[in-house]
């Protein structure tokens, strides 16, 4: 059922950009980008068990890579060499913010975390690098050509959608594969028991260490197709503000399950979509609309889907 439910997803979201107008592909689009960034985190919330809320910092990173690396604000800059050096800037900094915060542990580690995630979000915000609080343009978006072949160009709109779907499975397939390894299953062995794995001979802080520079650089994959896809970036891109939002969307599919992540992606993104279209005042009926998702459902979407499939089952 789970095979042919994704299937079926899969498959809608492959058509709708020949049903649908331009507002709802670039909202799917927007969507998908998000749901790989959710992933990110969930690689550290749900399989490592280390809560951050700094997840933010590698996000806004790598979406200012996209105006930094361009000689140029009105010169195009190639996708083939400006996203590997967006990810490689975030798992850099994940490396370097993981170095330091893995040494804390519980709320302290949520702390540090956040306290380097305002760091970069200063830096940007109170500096002139690309237009300080005012953020910058992407003039040009950048170009997929391999010498005078062009695959696809990420300012059609229908082309852009299209790859994010391809980057949404591609990031899915490569982290399911990540966990079904030896490495993924000595992440969810440290989640439940980082004592006992040491005592196993498991380098403990080198697998967190490796996790958080992995989903940082995943991170980083996501804010810089979101800063092509709006052609703006700010130092927000970076704030605490977005951390939480991403964390929500964990929580709200339920920790633990890649799948959820997905799906509390889509729920929470097309949720806003829904209350601010209601009223100016949407923040309101958000927030209610959260708490009571946590409190009817603890596991997540995911989770209830889970606990009522069982549940027939049982009937049955």
């Amino acid at each position: 059922m789970r095979r042919v439910l994704l299937a079926i997803a899969l498959l809608a979201l492959a058509i709708l950009p020949l049903v649908a107008g331009k507002f709802y592909v670039d909202l799917f689009a927007k969507i998908m980008i998000m749901a790989v960034f959710a992933m990110s985190l969930d690689l550290l919330v749900g399989v490592t068990g280390l809560v951050s809320l700094g997840h933010a910092a590698f996000f806004g990173l790598a979406s200012y890579m996209v105006v930094l690396a361009a000689p140029d604000k009105y010169a195009a800059v190639s996708l083939w060499t400006s996203l590997p050096i967006a990810i490689a800037a975030s798992a850099l900094l994940a490396f370097v913010i993981g170095a330091l915060a893995l040494r804390t542990r519980g709320v302290y580690f949520i702390m540090v975390t956040l306290a380097f995630s305002q760091m970069v979000y200063f830096v940007f915000h109170d500096t002139k690098i690309a237009g300080g609080s005012d953020g910058a343009y992407i003039y040009v978006k950048p170009q997929a050509n391999v010498g005078a072949w062009s695959p696809f160009d990420l300012g059609n709109g229908t082309h852009f959608y299209y790859a994010m779907l391809a980057l949404l499975v591609l990031t899915f397939a490569l982290l399911r594969l990540l966990l079904a390894s030896r490495f993924g299953h000595a992440l969810r062995g440290i989640r439940s028991n980082e004592q006992r794995m040491r005592a196993l001979g498991f380098n403990t802080y080198a697998y967190k260490l490796a996790a958080f520079t992995v989903a940082g650089a995943i991170a980083g994959a996501a804010g810089y197709f979101a800063a092509v896809q709006f052609g703006v970036v700010n130092p927000e891109m970076a704030s605490w503000h977005q951390s939480a939002n991403v964390l929500l969307m964990v929580i709200l599919g339920g920790v633990g399950n890649l799948l959820g992540a997905v799906v509390g992606a889509f729920a929470l993104v097309l949720a806003q979509d829904f209350f601010s279209s209601l009223t100016k005042h949407w923040l309101l009926p958000m927030g209610a609309f959260v708490i009571i998702a946590v409190m009817l459902l603890p596991g997540g979407l995911i989770g209830a889907w889970q606990a009522l499939r069982g549940g027939r089952s049982g009937h049955g």
